[in-house]
């Protein structure tokens, strides 16, 4: 799974990649845009607990890829649109970041405006998700067994006229199947993030961008780029020390990262032991025997059980054996949909 940070020139979002993965892409106006590729953890109490408890070697986290869209600067302006090869790399994530710029750059005579930022972006992939719809509509309209296409195409065209993403339009599962082959960037899971000063960052989101980010149905965050790419420099003890100096609990970063698997559609289960005690990634809906596999295909093969505890359940008692007796362990089959937090031991026979 993968979430592009987007946005245009300017707007801080290789900065925003690195604070994000602790990197240093070049960042700022000038030679060669390059797309930029980081693994991150994602932050998670349950594993460290959980490895507590079963005094675990190792500790295993969940990843998320991210990918810094390139916006070639070359022949355009600071804050200008973007070209055909950036909305192609958007097609190829699961999910967008859209970085807003939200502080004076240098580099731009501008101040910064969010909300008209947010208007020109939604309307750069508006524009690029109605070429294809048209130019397949032309095709199609004087063909009689396509007709039931024909009115679809015509209700999306409709609609992304009427300047509202396709995230928007309620469709059905077979009109949605209809569409995949299109992949729309409005129809893809989106977050705001509102790249800040630190001085700013203190005093919360202004209202405007607010209401107009409530107004597009989207969440917003507000992070300072800059702070979380200096902390992200940081030995990871200094940087506890650092957030305990600030009297701040836990880093934008990390809490910007848990948002961003959740926009993924990203839940986890944990299994935990001697070894190791580990966060495994699925899509919500999973089903016990996929998530077996996700560990090792010979699981899935020999599948017969699933042992499961809430994880709340199995801190809250102090072991399995516990949990076991309490009533709080099940043994779920193939089908079970498997929930993010369930502490799951597989039993398989290959």
């Amino acid at each position: 799974m993968k979430a592009g940070i987007v946005g245009f020139n300017g707007s801080g979002k290789t900065t925003i990649f690195n604070a994000l993965t602790g990197l240093r892409a070049e960042t700022g106006p000038g030679g060669k845009a390059r797309e930029n590729t980081g693994i991150i953890k994602v932050p998670d109490s349950r594993v460290a607990e959980l490895a507590v408890q079963h005094n675990s070697k190792k500790q295993v986290l969940a990843e998320v890829q991210f990918l810094d869209v390139a916006t070639p600067q070359t022949g355009r302006e600071l804050g200008g649109g973007l070209p055909a090869q950036v909305l192609g790399a958007m097609q190829g994530c699961d999910a967008l970041v859209v970085v807003l710029r939200g502080f004076a750059n240098p580099n731009l005579e501008a101040p910064p405006q969010p909300s008209r930022e947010l208007n020109n972006f939604r309307a750069e992939l508006i524009l690029s998700d109605l070429a294809p719809l048209e130019n397949r509509l032309e095709r199609i309209k004087k063909e009689a067994d396509k007709a039931r296409e024909r009115s679809l195409i015509e209700k999306c065209i409709a609609h992304l006229e009427a300047e509202r993403p396709m995230y928007s339009l309620a469709l059905n599962s077979a009109e949605t199947q209809t569409l995949s082959g299109f992949s729309m960037l409005t129809s893809k899971p989106m977050l705001l993030l509102l790249n800040q000063e630190e001085d700013d960052f203190a005093g919360g989101l202004p209202e405007d961008i607010s209401a107009a980010a409530r107004g597009e149905g989207l969440e917003l965050m507000a992070i300072s780029g800059k702070l979380e790419m200096d902390i992200a420099g940081l030995p990871p003890q200094e940087q506890q020390e650092f957030l305990a100096a600030m009297d701040i609990t836990a880093s934008a970063r990390d809490r910007f990262v848990q948002r961003a698997y959740s926009l993924l559609e990203l839940i986890s289960f944990l299994t935990t032991g001697e070894d190791e005690s580990r966060a495994w990634p699925i899509r919500q809906g999973t089903t016990a025997l996929k998530a077996a596999g996700k560990i090792h295909s010979d699981i899935a093969r020999g599948f017969i059980r699933a042992e499961t505890i809430a994880y709340e359940h199995l801190i809250a008692l102090g072991s399995e054996k516990k949990a076991r007796d309490a009533g709080k362990m099940r043994a779920e089959g193939k089908e079970y949909i498997v929930q993010d937090g369930d502490v799951i031991n597989f039993r398989f026979n290959v």
